[in-house]
This record gives structure tokens, sequence and C-alpha cells, in this order.
């Protein structure tokens, strides 16, 4: 049975959670305070799901996710991720995370860092640009005429071919952005951030439904982004 390793178990790594469960994955989880601080989410979950830390759950991983907040990206392991094709959901947030001041001159990106720390990882930038009740709420079969598709982006064609793998398995479609660079392209400030999941473009988004956005819509945004 395949299992999805999940470093960080916040909103985005607990609905991740949810919906691998849902489609038959093993779950191993971990964060910054210790397995024992997830033994509720583990009960919800059921048998498919475990706690561990985050170097266990690394290791547990046909794929690995790393929801984090970017501040503590040096934290994560890197001799486990060796190889592995790793999920960054990271965003950067300077009032969360502080100035990182090449993120603020352009001259990489926050999956950029990431990739740099895991030597030997093979690092796609996805999850990162839908809301995490969007992410539970669209999820569809494959084949569904509503099936709505997220952006990766990634320098290893494997790599994202693993990564477009598990977004069906979780009930999604994948729009190739490019190599890792072109992340930027649906960070935060960007038309492909958020919007194209929201019925009310101007609305609240943690009130919104969520309306389902196909690869076209996708790209669209993808493509008014500036470099």
């Amino acid at each position: 049975m395949a299992t999805l390793g999940l470093i960080g178990s916040g909103n985005i790594g607990g609905t991740l959670a949810r919906l691998a469960v849902a489609a038959g994955l093993d779950v191993v989880l971990s964060n910054s305070r210790g397995p024992e601080t997830l033994a509720g989410l583990v009960a919800e979950l059921g048998p498919r799901a475990r706690a561990a830390t985050p170097a266990e759950a690394a290791a547990a991983g046909d794929w690995v996710v790393v929801t984090v907040p970017l501040k503590n990206y040096l934290q994560v392991p890197v001799e486990p991720l060796a190889g592995r094709t790793v999920l960054d959901t990271n965003n950067y947030y300077p009032q969360r995370d502080g100035r990182i001041a090449r993120l603020d001159a352009g001259e990489t990106t926050s999956s950029g860092l990431l990739q740099e720390h895991l030597v030997g990882a093979h690092v796609v930038k996805a999850f990162n640009n839908i809301y995490f009740g969007h992410l539970a709420s669209l999820a569809r079969p494959a084949g569904a005429p509503d099936r709505t598709a997220l952006p990766v982006a990634g320098d290893d064609a494997g790599a994202k071919a693993r990564a477009a793998a598990l977004l069906d398995a979780l009930g999604f479609d994948t729009v190739d952005a490019g190599p890792l660079p072109e992340g930027r392209r649906f960070q935060p400030g960007t038309p492909a951030y958020g919007l194209p999941y929201l019925k009310d473009p101007a609305g609240d988004l943690s009130t919104d439904p969520g309306s389902p956005a196909a690869a076209s819509t996708v790209r669209e945004a993808l493509a008014a982004a500036t470099a």
C-alpha cells in the first residue's frame, strides 16, 4: 500500500491526510511538537494513519509533503529525503516568516530555498495556491466533468509525474507550470493564487464555498502572471 508522509500537519497537511485516507493511502503524520500532539487527528483518520517524527515520516513516505512555515524550512530533515519526491506547499509571507533578502530580490523562490536545503531530493511545488477548505471540497474522482486542476512546478520530470499521480489519487488534475522557478507564477499575489477556485473572487476567502477550476482556467491564470 502506498504511503503519504507529511512533515507538518496543520490546515493543509491535515486536509491532505484526510484526502489520502479517503483514497486508500496510508498516512504518516508529523509536526514540530511531537507525535503525541497528533493523537486526535490520528484517531479521526483511523487505522491507516499514524504519527511519527519528521524524519520517520520522511523515511516512510512514497511521497513526502513538506507543509511547514517557510521560516522553519531548515528544520526539515535532509538525509531521509535524498532521492525522494518532495511536494512543497510553502509560500513566503513576510509578516510571518520575516524578510528574506533573496526572495525579496527575486533571486530564487520559496521552493528554490527548500531544494537547496534538501540536497538529493526532487522538490515539486504543489498545493500552495489553494485554500485548504477548497482543497477539501473540490476533490473529485477521475473523469468527473467538474474536476479541478492544480499547478505543479519542478525540475525533475519523473518527480513531477509522481506528484501528478498523487494529485490524481487525491482527486485533482495537474497542470505542469514548468521548472521549479516557475512556481513564482502561482505564489501569493498572482492570478493563479487562490482566485481560480473562488465562486466569488471579490468575496471572503474563508467563507467562499469554492468553485471547480479546469486545467484551461489554471493555464490562463499562470499565463497572466508576470515573470
